[in-house]
């Protein structure tokens, strides 16, 4: 997941970030698996719970691993609109399904278009780039299906708990693979000569 360049100087710190997105996003993923009730109702508390705890651990964690200020910027915007959009649906989880169907996916557009915008900013300069890339299209594209699909309860929760069974996985396997890629670099470089071992 994770390019194979020498790492940004945040990736031994970052990697926690994803994984610990991956597990907030496969816990509702497993509620809405293992939960007859896909009315939206239930869609809204599980989407505030999902958005108001990940917007909190992108924002402050990013806050606090990020090293490139505009970085940091963008993903702390991104954690405040997830922790605004959660709250929204916990306190009106009875708004029914066009404001679950609208609340979605403003909240998919926004935070899907700020994660893409992280990624193309960083192409190439961060190992991570290519998983805001795809997390922020993925995101971006759940925006859009929500935008055309026909108004059906069972079907537009049921969409998002399988948009949350894919980020979640895919977020768990970057975050490891940029812990590891962050190892092997840390091991390359101290098994590299230094200056007075080559004179």
């Amino acid at each position: 997941m994770a390019n194979a360049q020498a790492p940004h100087s945040s990736t031994g710190r970052y990697w926690p970030v994803p994984v610990l997105r991956a597990a907030l996003t496969l816990v509702p993923a497993a509620a809405i698996t293992f939960n007859a009730d896909h009315s939206a109702e239930f869609g809204l508390f599980v989407f505030g719970a999902f958005a108001l705890l990940s917007g909190l651990t992108v924002g402050l964690l990013s806050r606090r691993m990020l090293a490139d200020p505009r970085e940091r910027s963008l993903f702390v915007v991104q954690g405040a609109v997830g922790v605004v959009a959660g709250l929204l649906a916990l306190l009106f989880h009875a708004g029914g399904l066009g404001f679950f169907l609208f609340l979605v996916s403003v909240w998919a557009a926004v935070t899907g278009f700020l994660e893409l915008y992280s990624g193309i900013r960083a192409r190439r300069r961060d190992p991570a780039d290519r998983d805001w890339l795809l997390v922020g299209a993925v995101t971006v594209l759940l925006a859009v299906i929500f935008l055309l699909l026909p108004p059906n309860a069972v079907v537009s929760v049921g969409l998002f708990g399988a948009y949350l069974v894919m980020l979640g996985v895919y977020l768990a396997i970057a975050g490891f693979s940029l812990k590891w890629s962050g190892t092997d670099a840390a091991r390359a470089l101290t098994a590299s000569p230094n200056d007075s071992d080559t004179l």
